[in-house]
């Protein structure tokens, strides 16, 4: 099987069955109001930059987001990125997502998405989002946001890492996007179950974003040097 099918069949495959603490929803794009339309399109892209078996380095960001990964169903892809950069049309809905261009300015600079994804996949420590309430609307909430919700996914973590890890990437390093809680926490995770050598961490996009964003470049340039090696 190519990694396209192996993703494919495991993005189906995804489902949290344990108890998350009152108020926290799943989002899982999979299985949602739009997996009509957001399948074909998720099958569109694994199909078109994964065809292969070539061995690749894996990059985990945290969980995905309502405007990203939530929506899309592909990791820091907005609807933007899905049409402008990648060249698959999506029109049912739109979305913009900061991480999203940070991440494709990273992919464009080391040489655009094919060249990107063959040495590359991108996942989520926990490869489903979560949702709870807000002021006005439900607003996204992290794996870690919560003691209660993270010791109810871990099991869930552990399991699609390994199976994501079983897709035949690179178990030397994985690259893991967050600085702080989220490399403190798979890096803790990692050293029980041993996904990899090495865990390196980048500074989160949305970090970059939102605090960083007039030196945007250095972190391109950090990213680029740290994913080269």
């Amino acid at each position: 099987m190519t990694y396209a099918e192996k993703i494919i069949a495991f993005n189906k495959s995804l489902e949290i069955l344990e108890l998350l603490p009152q108020g926290v929803e799943v989002l899982n794009p999979f299985r949602g109001e739009h997996a009509a339309q957001i399948l074909p399109i998720v099958e569109t892209f694994y199909r078109k930059f994964y065809a292969d078996e070539n061995p690749r380095k894996l990059i985990l960001g945290i969980n995905p987001g309502r405007l990203g990964a939530g929506s899309t169903g592909l990791p820091f892809t907005d609807t933007k990125r899905l049409n402008d950069d990648c060249g698959i049309t999506f029109e049912t809905f739109k979305t913009h997502e900061p991480s999203s261009v940070f991440v494709y300015d990273v992919i464009n600079a080391f040489g655009g998405p094919t060249a990107f994804y063959k040495d590359f996949y991108i996942g989520s420590v926990c490869p489903l989002g979560f949702v709870q309430p807000g002021k006005n609307s439900l607003v996204n909430i992290n794996y870690y946001d919560d003691k209660f919700l993270e010791k109810a996914v871990t099991p869930f973590i552990i399991k699609s890492i390994n199976q994501q890890l079983d897709f035949g990437l690179d178990r030397d390093t994985i690259f893991v996007l967050g600085t702080g809680k989220n490399f403190k926490f798979l890096n803790a995770l990692n050293k029980k179950e041993n996904f990899a050598k090495h865990i390196v961490p980048l500074e989160h996009p949305r970090f970059v974003m939102q605090y960083r964003s007039k030196t945007k470049k250095a972190f391109i340039e950090k990213y680029l040097g740290a994913l080269c090696v």
